[in-house]
């Protein structure tokens, strides 16, 4: 076999030799054929994205987000690479291969649990006490423990993958300020999900893992890397800072959701031609500077032929990658091409995407029938959590048992329910918490 240099090798250095000596796949490759063959993977098709699963086939779910920010993704890599910085020998090295880029982009929301951030902020209650809960450390959680690829070291990813899907390079414990989180009540699940956000971190359960992934890197960036600032969104202190695999993920991330949820939207009528005129109303100068127009791309988008509206989102999408470039961040110390390096957006651009999701955000988002069944999926997986850690030997499946009565008490106990409850589909949650709670008859046959 090959030498693998620093980035390719794998968590849990044992299962290096796993691949067989005329195995053609790089390393990249791997990971990507571990990530879609992962249980993990495939449970997203039945999580939510933004509107609730069983009302439509049509519109997206963590699944099919997850594939379309992989092919943006590859699309802003390619473009980076073959146009925009052609000439510049060093950016292209640096930049992340296809299979590496699609790896970290369909990985981005594993760890996402069921009813979307109604589930995040039901699980971080749960978990207040205990380390809390936030999706994005989970996903790090699940491909370097989990996931049932190896026995204790989850899909054993390379360390470039690890560190492109760490968003945030900085603890709960060191980001999370106490009084950014209103007081629970009596009932936990009526809390106001805005004082109750986790901090944007990695889990400290997964330190160790962290300190692994950052270990090619100078103490000097280490330590640069980790800096928080505070977060006016969620109390809580933020790291300011991101790799450069990273940063092209979160740009592919922002376009998908911004476009497609309104593709989505448009689709199901819950934002209408009116709508979009009164949010663009003295506002055509953001369209203009991107060298577009609001009353062109509206007569495309509510066309009465579904063809225009998926052209014109086409249109948007190609607009937004081919207005990406890379800059040097102001990381002090930085001198590795992957934190000296993020992908940007440029300024009109970017200020059109947001004002784009701003009406998604208003109108789909916010709207009170989306809030009502996050908040009755909040509800459910406190209940769900609460159930199973009272009597965890009782109502936990067998093999979660295993794991329950194999760790030390308290903390690491909680993280063991959080973990089966955030692997959740929003079905099977559903499914569990009826049969726990839901005064029919029943029976010892029902499955899961």
């Amino acid at each position: 076999m090959t030498e693998i240099n620093q980035w390719e090798q794998r968590w849990g250095n044992d299962v290096n030799a796993s691949s067989s000596e005329d195995d053609v796949r790089n390393e990249w490759e791997r990971d990507y054929a571990r990530l879609i063959h992962s249980a993990a993977f495939r449970r997203l098709q039945s999580k939510t994205q933004v509107l609730g699963l069983g009302e439509s086939d049509f519109y997206r779910t963590r699944l099919t987000h997850s594939m379309e920010v992989a092919q943006i993704g590859t699309g802003i890599v390619r473009y980076l690479r073959d146009k925009k910085h052609r000439a510049d020998e060093d950016i292209k090295a640096a930049l992340p291969k296809s299979a590496l880029m699609n790896a970290i982009c369909l990985a981005h929301d594993i760890g996402h649990p069921p009813f979307g951030h109604g589930g995040e902020v039901a699980l971080n209650i749960c978990m207040r006490a205990h380390g809390g809960f936030e999706g994005n450390g989970q996903t790090l959680r699940i491909l370097s423990r989990l996931e049932k690829y190896t026995l204790k070291h989850g899909m054993a990813p390379t360390r470039r993958l690890l560190l492109g899907v760490l968003k945030y390079p900085a603890s709960y414990n060191q980001c999370v300020q106490d009084e950014a989180y209103q007081t629970l009540g009596a009932l936990k699940w009526l809390s106001p999900a805005d004082k109750q956000h986790p901090p944007k971190c990695y889990l400290d359960t997964e330190r160790e893992v962290v300190d692994w992934i950052l270990e090619p890197f100078s103490k000097e960036e280490r330590e640069s890397f980790i800096k928080m600032k505070p977060d006016a969104k969620s109390g809580h202190l933020k790291p300011m800072y991101k790799g450069l695999d990273t940063s092209i993920m979160e740009l592919a991330d922002d376009i998908s959701y911004s476009l497609h949820d309104l593709e989505d939207a448009i689709s199901l009528g819950m934002i209408t031609d009116k709508d979009w005129q009164k949010h663009n109303g003295g506002k055509e100068d953001i369209f203009q500077s991107c060298g577009l127009s609001s009353e062109t791309m509206g007569l495309k988008l509510f066309s009465e032929h579904s063809y225009e509206r998926k052209r014109q989102i086409g249109d948007l999408v190609h607009k937004f990658i081919t207005n990406t470039y890379v800059e040097e961040t102001n990381m002090e110390g930085a001198v590795s091409p992957f934190l000296k390096w993020n992908a940007v957006m440029d300024k009109d651009c970017e200020k059109l995407r947001k004002h784009i999701f701003d009406l998604v955000k208003t109108k789909v988002i916010q709207s009170p029938n989306v809030q009502q069944l996050e908040f009755k999926g909040q509800k459910l997986v406190i209940e769900l959590f609460d159930a199973l850690s009272s009597d965890p030997t009782r109502l936990l499946p067998v093999s979660t048992v295993e794991r329950y009565e194999n760790v030390s008490e308290g903390s690491p106990q909680m993280r063991v329910i959080c973990d089966y409850i955030s692997g959740m589909t929003d079905e099977y949650a559903t499914r569990m918490y009826e049969k726990i709670y839901h005064p029919h008859k029943g029976s010892i046959f029902d499955r899961l």
